[in-house]
């Protein structure tokens, strides 16, 4: 029985091995939040899987989120969280909060473990000194008048020589989803719009959202009823019948735009899922959702 064991590892080993040298050397972006990030556990896991990815011969680069933790935070300070489509609303006071806690905590927590428990040269990258943005509204989709989100901005440009130096000294950049504008004021970015900007402009091979769902669900209260794929023209519908909604909207809108600017493939995958990332990556059935 032990022998039987061991030979399964080995064809798990041999069934990867056509993926490790497709996506040798190439650029992979994965970015995870949500509930994921409130389990220890589940954060080491799945920084053991990029670990394993990068000692594969891939090129991964994070990008997080830190909405619960931001949240907690707020919740502490007494200030209430807002979200208007899906965005969180950000005052003088609230991009204080949210970038105290995405530096000082969150990133500074992954980057720690990656070095110390995974052998893994990893560097903190703030995006306030990689990401250029602009402040950007939103329309209430009623009235059609626009509504004003405070210091949230979207990404239009970033600094790709300085993570393809970071890439190319095998190390990987572990991102906060912040920017500046143009006056050096700080912004908050959505870390989903964040990520698939930062994946079109350094053309990855693969955008991976780990998130706290298996991917998109037709029936919501369905675990079964999964999307395997969904194409861009799909979307617009599918926000019409009400399958996809709230924080779901940006990213796949975004994902949409990343697709059409050239990322090969954006997948959609439960964080929950022991060892999700390289069972999306690493064997032929996959799982969660893919967006072509």
């Amino acid at each position: 029985m032990q022998m039987d064991k061991i030979i399964s590892k080995a064809g798990v080993l041999v069934e990867a091995l056509p993926y490790i040298q497709q996506f040798n050397r190439k650029v992979i972006l994965v970015k995870f939040g949500g509930s994921a990030m409130d389990d220890p556990s589940l954060i080491q896991g799945i920084l053991r899987d990029i670990a394993f990815m990068a000692a594969a011969g891939m090129r991964p680069v994070i990008v997080h989120g830190g909405g619960k933790a931001i949240n907690a935070e707020l919740q502490n300070l007494a200030i209430e969280p807002r979200f208007i489509n899906g965005l969180r609303y950000t005052c003088a006071q609230t991009i204080k909060v949210v970038d105290r806690v995405l530096h000082e905590i969150i990133n500074h927590d992954l980057v720690q473990f990656l070095r110390q428990h995974c052998d893994t040269d990893a560097v903190p990258v703030s995006g306030k000194n990689i990401l250029r943005c602009e402040r950007i509204t939103t329309t209430d989709k009623a009235s059609g008048e626009e509504l004003d989100l405070g210091f949230v901005g979207k990404v239009v440009n970033v600094d790709t020589p300085q993570l393809d130096w970071i890439l190319q000294r095998h190390q990987i950049p572990v991102i906060t989803p912040l920017a500046c504008d143009q006056n050096g004021q700080v912004f908050n970015i959505n870390a989903d719009m964040a990520a698939c900007v930062i994946a079109t402009q350094m053309r990855v091979c693969k955008l991976v959202f780990l998130s706290d769902v298996p991917g998109v669900l037709e029936d919501p209260a369905n675990p079964s009823s999964l999307l395997s794929t969904i194409r861009n023209q799909d979307i617009t519908e599918l926000e019409r019948l009400g399958t996809i909604s709230g924080g779901m909207l940006p990213k796949l809108y975004s994902a949409a735009e990343a697709i059409r600017a050239g990322v090969e493939k954006v997948h959609l995958i439960d964080g929950h899922l022991r060892h999700a990332l390289l069972l999306e990556i690493f064997t032929d059935q996959g799982i969660g959702t893919q967006i072509v």
